[in-house]
């Protein structure tokens, strides 16, 4: 972490409460795609008795870069602690050493849980595309709608790509694998619940 960040931790100590540096930090988790709202800035700016962004924003990447830190390298409290530079004031160091460890484990499941979440399959419609020339293969255009569900956002996207009749075929095979697969994965399932059940 760059040096001159370090110098805007003190800032922190302006809020004169714990659970006021407890919702910055848990204000920009929850924000750590999105970035801060106007509104969630003029709440923080206001706990540290600030007048304008250009003296939060520092703060802000300061905190984010040790959010960041402490939930992807999964460091323990020791290890957290040396992340501060002497001159980082020890009653400051203590109180963000707290409260990293105490919302470490909570972090960690949600960036699971985000690297976890794919787009799932809403609704499928295709069209086919009139061709002038006689000799043109026709073409089909597929047009995928898929719903992008997480913890913060849930929006729907659209995928559209074209299918010759070659092309559509091998995509055919493809999902009859799948089809055959996922059966057998069911039946298999469907066995060790039988045996399970059996047994209890």
């Amino acid at each position: 972490m760059e040096q001159t960040l370090w110098g805007h931790l003190p800032l922190l100590v302006r809020s004169n409460s714990k659970d006021s540096v407890e919702y910055i930090l848990q204000a920009l988790w929850r924000t750590r795609k999105t970035g801060l709202d106007s509104a969630d800035r003029l709440i923080i700016r206001d706990m540290l008795q600030l007048q304008n962004d250009s003296d939060l924003d520092p703060l802000l990447v300061c905190l984010r870069m040790l959010i960041r830190r402490c939930v992807c390298e999964n460091i323990n409290r020791d290890e957290i602690q040396k992340l501060f530079p002497s001159e980082v004031l020890p009653e400051l160091q203590r109180l963000l050493t707290l409260l990293l460890q105490k919302f470490q484990r909570e972090w960690r499941e949600d960036a699971i849980k985000d690297q976890a979440v794919l787009p799932r399959l809403k609704a499928m419609t295709w069209d086919m595309v009139d061709q002038n020339e006689e000799l043109t293969d026709p073409v089909a255009v597929i047009n995928l709608k898929l719903q992008n569900d997480t913890q913060s956002h849930s929006k729907e996207l659209e995928v559209k790509f074209q299918l010759a009749k070659d092309t559509l075929e091998t995509m055919l095979k493809s999902m009859y694998c799948i089809r055959d697969q996922l059966s057998n994965l069911g039946e298999s399932s469907n066995g060790h619940f039988s045996q399970d059940a059996n047994g209890v």
